[in-house]
């Protein structure tokens, strides 16, 4: 999509949008300061449809050149930033509809409540993006359908925002940036597990580092694992053909650095529970259980294009989690490279055991700020339902900033507790920690519990459960349709941007 600036409207543009607030006098004033022919005739049918500028609802009015799109907001004094990219995704959903390659935006009337340029640009690019997108490799193409296929923007400001145009496209640039790394962790998390093996995700990793002279990456094999006596990974690999994949990314920005950070993402490329084996219901869509190692790659691929003044250590535990005559069994006992002993008491809760050995080799890094991103537990989703991920950290400071960045750019996370009441419910009988607490209910909690007692004291550490909304069932928004969200990546880009 190009960025055409105009200082005044001409009509270049097939389609125009215009937001509206939910405000039916402003409405038919915004309608009449157009001077169309009949007028009267389109305010009548404005009362007969009854748009009102309810969330999501348009209005259309055609002329001899051009198509106006009036799109519903629902809001009643001002835009945000996600009401930007919601609005955007009605774009997208409107245009699906109609064979449309020239789209105009008349940026007064979407500036309501904010002269932040760049905040409209930045929000408009991504929910263009994301709306847009669609993962049909693998469908037969539909001759018949109308795709999004715009390739010009005509973006119209008059005299007094002409002058901000640097600011615009600064703004959709970093929009289309954050989108584009989401876009890859949704299109990793919904490649079948046939084609997601941690050998795959390894190579994925290669190709980002090869986009930047700023990141580099390490990859290692079941050899170089075990010299590292990554055991508690190893034990949840055992049980596949495929061999498991620790991959470290490193973005190293010129000049001085701000601060070093660890993202440490979930990557079981396939659950199938292990011996403690998931009915097939619980299983079928287990290849999403690297969501929190697409996440991390999708930060990464856009570190490989941004200027970011931060150290930021990538690390993936990748693997499977099969049943087999060599896999874990319920009880056994591995260590971690701390040489913490853990008993393995459910082999369904084997991502917690990867991240064992992840967290301490990123603090054996020196790192003293981590964030770990992992679908972690059923229980995250009978809390918070599928929309929200559940939030924990040792840190209110950092925990204050990264939930102040999910909310700016609409994705939603849950402050919950690391309540002391349960720190010891994962206490074993035969080892230093249990990977399932003996004790029924707060099952988020006591996962979390668990991660946390292999960050030692001085580190900020930040855990985000996305079991729920990592994976859409159904469209999450506007502009997130049903399959792989890139939950998180958004959100820790900004947070990572503005330290």
């Amino acid at each position: 999509m190009e960025l055409i600036f105009k200082t005044e409207e001409k009509q270049e543009a097939e389609v125009l949008f215009l937001p509206v607030l939910k405000d039916n006098l402003a409405i038919i004033k915004l309608i009449s300061s157009f001077d169309f022919r009949d007028e009267q005739n389109i305010l009548l049918r404005l009362k007969k449809e009854n748009f009102q500028g309810n969330k999501g609802d348009w209005f259309v009015v055609h002329n001899d050149k051009q198509t106006i799109v009036f799109i519903g907001t629902g809001q009643a004094k001002k835009l945000s930033a996600e009401d930007f990219r919601t609005t955007a995704g009605y774009m997208v959903a409107y245009l699906r509809k109609h064979h449309t390659k020239k789209i105009g935006l008349l940026i007064k009337y979407w500036l309501k409540g904010t002269n932040d340029l760049d905040v409209l640009a930045q929000a408009l690019a991504e929910g263009l993006y994301l709306a847009a997108y669609s993962f049909d490799r693998y469908k037969k193409i539909d001759k018949e359908a109308i795709k999004f296929d715009v390739k010009e923007i005509f973006v119209y400001l008059d005299s007094l925002l002409s002058g901000q145009k640097a600011k615009f496209i600064k703004g959709w640039d970093l929009g289309r940036s954050l989108a584009q790394g989401t876009i890859l962790a949704r299109d990793l998390v919904n490649e079948p597990a046939g084609v997601m093996t941690p050998k795959f995700l390894a190579e994925i990793a290669k190709n980002i580092a090869k986009k930047s002279k700023n990141i580099s990456v390490k990859i290692f094999d079941k050899e170089k694992i075990a010299q590292l006596k990554m055991n508690a990974y190893l034990s949840i690999a055992q049980g596949s053909p495929e061999e498991p994949k620790f991959i470290h990314l490193i973005y190293k920005p010129a000049g001085k650095i701000r601060d070093r950070v660890a993202l440490v993402g979930k990557g079981v490329t396939f659950d199938s529970g292990g011996l403690n084996i998931k009915p097939w219901e619980g299983m079928v869509d287990m290849k999403i259980d690297m969501a929190g190692a697409a996440t991390v790659l999708g930060v990464f691929d856009i570190l490989a294009q941004s200027d970011v003044k931060v150290e930021v250590h990538g690390i993936i535990a990748a693997c499977e989690n099969m049943p087999s005559g060599t896999a874990v069994k319920p009880g056994d006992v591995v260590k971690n490279m701390q040489g913490k002993s853990i008993e393995v008491a459910h082999t369904d809760a084997e991502g917690r055991v990867t991240l064992a050995d992840s967290l301490a080799y990123a603090q054996k890094q020196g790192i003293k700020k981590i964030v770990d991103i992992a679908t972690l537990t059923g229980a995250a989703i009978v809390a918070l339902g599928s929309q929200y991920a559940g939030f924990f950290s040792n840190s209110d400071k950092l925990a204050e900033r990264i939930l102040k960045e999910s909310k700016n750019v609409g994705e939603n996370m849950w402050l919950l507790p690391l309540a002391l009441e349960y720190k010891n419910m994962n206490k074993s009988k035969v080892a230093d920690i249990r990977n399932v607490s003996e004790i029924k209910g707060g099952g988020a909690i006591m996962a979390a519990w668990f991660l946390n007692y292999f960050i030692s004291e001085g580190t900020d550490w930040a855990h985000i459960d996305i079991a729920g909304p990592a994976y859409a069932e159904k469209e999450m928004n506007s502009y997130t349709p049903v399959g792989g969200v890139g939950f998180g990546v958004r959100t820790l880009f900004n947070w990572l941007k503005n330290i």
